[in-house]
């Protein structure tokens, strides 16, 4: 059927106006595309001949500059410094044994190294850099960078490395770091990716590897053009990585290189804390080490001498090591028993010289006995006796209960590798552990520190302190992190009456100022600095009925591994004590021969703040202590105390 006229029209129109629509359309979408394709050709052509050319971008770790570590007064512990190196690309230096050998001719070469180099060569592709050269003096590596045109494959490169500017002063609080093993990764779920870098360097022990997570950083960013088989061809762009975290120590390097010298070269460690704070003051254990030894990786012969040597360097004896607390612990039982309402501080006991206990003997240090004592004669003399017969009556549940409220038997939190918990016995110990029932003669060995109790020196210092001040202090080590204060809650009370403390602390003042105390001769002679303290002999060998009836060998006579620990703790000043010292000499004998010097000197130290005059000293030390001040000289802050004798 045919259309009308009007019909027709409105159809044509109706095909005009679709048809311009999708002509319009169309037109858009080629300008837009055209447009893009403009921008793709012009704009980016760079980046897809790259592409085109089998090139593609890659995105590099850069790593971060390791957070420094301060003491509290800002003295530098641990700091990065630049290491200068030199790498080599087998692939541009065509003959490698030529370009080593004209290395050779500028620069110190250590056979060791190449040796490493060439089989790290010989196992990764012939593009990438192996360093020939590491730690150059920057003399060395600017006469390398004169003569690069001539060594090619040659680049002389600058890192950052860890450095301990006082060495052994600090090894075993600070730690060290070295790269990272296989071991380290093992031990870590999901390890950072920067870890994977080579030569990285990650905290291996001490605080360094405690606080690692914090001190390591945040990885910085670079893209870089790499063809297919890896090579980079250029840098693109960078952004910076985030530096690690500052951290400031609660320690003072002054105290602590000085009680590190002042035990020189003893297996022997020493501990001061502040006693209102619990700041760790100083730390210090030796025979120490050179941290630096281990930044690079430490060599075999190196290693090998510290591990051999029996005073046994490596060790933190200071929150490691666990000894029997000998007559330190003598306070403790006394407070129980004074807590219990069993001894009276004017109640006197008889000291024979032993006491027999289920058919066997304990003896007194003292063969012949002390007669009659009182609480404070007994902790002045050390009477053992006297304590035997405080045990057997107030029981280990007390003595125990009394231990855990001074520390002892607690791991105390603190930023440091292998902090020991000691062991403060009881009933139920003795049935888990050794599967036997506790009996009265575990009781009287632990009254005198002997037997199953063993406390670590930090252990015996918080002890210390809170027989001082009777708050329940807890150490401290870290004081700020990046300007930050650490928060420090106040100290609670330690729940004892303070007229029971106040009498032990009675007797801690007579053992070094009464002239039959047992440190009478390391006692201060400045009244304002008077110092309380207890001198305690472990014993580390048993001694037979047959060597006690033919008498019981000096500890001069023995070898040195069979000798008694010899321990001291102590607070200052007496009237309003400020520090605690424990000082713990592996083998060193009686303890007030060798424990109550060193702690007596220290103590000085810290309240002085330098090198004490000689009229604190008793006058017979003062020639001893004016030789050992010339031998020890204390230097400007950021250096170490040092000794004639010391490397």
């Amino acid at each position: 059927m045919r259309k009308n006229p009007a019909e027709s029209a409105e159809t044509h129109a109706r095909v005009s106006r679709r048809a311009l629509l999708l002509g319009g359309t169309q037109l858009l979408f080629m300008g837009g595309l055209g447009m893009r394709m403009r921008h793709l050709q012009l704009n980016q052509a760079d980046q897809f001949r790259l592409l085109a050319e089998e090139n593609r971008i890659n995105i590099r770790l850069i790593p971060p500059a390791r957070g420094e570590i301060f003491d509290r007064r800002g003295v530098v512990l641990a700091r990065n410094e630049p290491a200068y190196r030199v790498t080599l690309v087998p692939e541009d230096a065509g003959d490698v044994d030529a370009v080593i050998e004209k290395l050779a001719s500028l620069i110190e070469l250590d056979p060791a190294e190449l040796d490493a180099a060439a089989t790290e060569m010989r196992r990764s592709p012939p593009f990438l850099p192996v360093t020939v050269a590491d730690r150059i003096t920057w003399e060395e590596l600017s006469r390398v960078a004169v003569n690069a045109p001539a060594l090619p494959g040659i680049t002389p490169e600058v890192g950052l490395s860890r450095f301990y500017p006082l060495r052994g002063d600090f090894a075993h609080v600070v730690g060290y770091v070295g790269p990272v093993s296989d071991y380290d990764l093992s031990k870590i779920e999901n390890p950072d990716q920067l870890l994977r870098i080579p030569r990285f360097q990650i905290g291996k022990v001490g605080l360094e590897g405690k606080l690692e997570d914090s001190l390591r950083g945040k990885a910085g960013t670079k893209r870089v053009e790499v063809n297919a088989v890896g090579r980079v061809m250029r840098e693109l762009d960078r952004r910076e990585g985030q530096q690690g975290d500052a951290v400031q120590l609660t320690i003072d390097q002054r105290l602590q290189s000085y009680a590190q010298a002042r035990l020189g070269e003893e297996s022997a460690t020493a501990i001061v804390m502040d006693c209102r704070s619990g700041d760790l003051l100083a730390v210090a254990s030796a025979p120490t080490f050179d941290s630096n030894l281990f930044v690079q990786g430490i060599s075999v012969a190196d290693y090998r001498e510290l591990t051999e040597n029996d005073h046994r360097p490596l060790a933190a004896k200071s929150v490691q090591g666990t000894y029997p607390p000998g007559s330190t612990f003598k306070m403790i039982t006394a407070l129980a028993a004074l807590e219990a309402g069993i001894a009276r501080p004017d109640q006197t006991v008889w000291c024979p010289g032993h006491l027999e206990v289920s058919n066997r003997r304990f003896h007194c240090w003292k063969r012949a006995g002390h007669g009659h004592v009182n609480l404070a004669q007994a902790l002045r003399e050390s009477c053992d006796v006297y304590f035997y017969e405080l045990a057997l009556e107030v029981g280990i549940d007390n003595i125990s209960a009394m231990a855990a409220k001074f520390g002892i038997g607690e791991r105390f939190d603190l930023p440091l590798s292998g902090v020991a918990r000691g062991l403060n016995p009881s009933r139920d110990w003795k049935r888990d552990a050794r599967s036997a029932d506790w009996v009265v003669g575990d009781t009287v060995n632990v009254s005198i520190g002997q037997g199953f109790v063993l406390t670590s020196p930090l252990q015996l210092a918080v002890m210390t302190a809170r027989l001082a001040t009777g708050l329940n202090v807890t150490p401290r080590l870290v004081k700020s992190v990046n300007g930050v204060d650490a928060p420090v809650a106040p100290a609670s009370n330690i729940g004892i009456d303070e007229a029971y403390l106040n009498e032990v602390r009675r007797g801690m003042y007579a053992v070094s100022n009464h002239r039959r105390g047992t440190a009478y001769g390391s006692r201060i002679i400045e009244d304002k600095f008077r110092l309380a303290g207890k001198t305690g002999t472990s014993q580390v060998r048993n001694i037979t009925a047959a060597e006690r009836a033919r008498g019981v060998t000096r500890n001069e006579d023995l070898p040195w591994n069979r000798r008694d620990h010899a321990l001291f703790v102590n607070f200052a000043p007496y009237e309003a004590p400020e520090i605690a010292v424990a000082v713990v000499v592996e083998h060193g004998g009686g303890g007030s021969k060798a424990a109550a010097p060193i702690a007596r000197d220290i103590t000085l130290q810290a309240l002085y703040g330098d090198a004490p005059p000689l009229d604190a000293y008793p006058a017979k030390d003062r020639q001893r202590i004016k030789k050992q001040q010339e031998e020890m000289r204390i230097l400007e802050p950021g250096r170490s105390v040092t000794r004639r004798d010391r490397a």
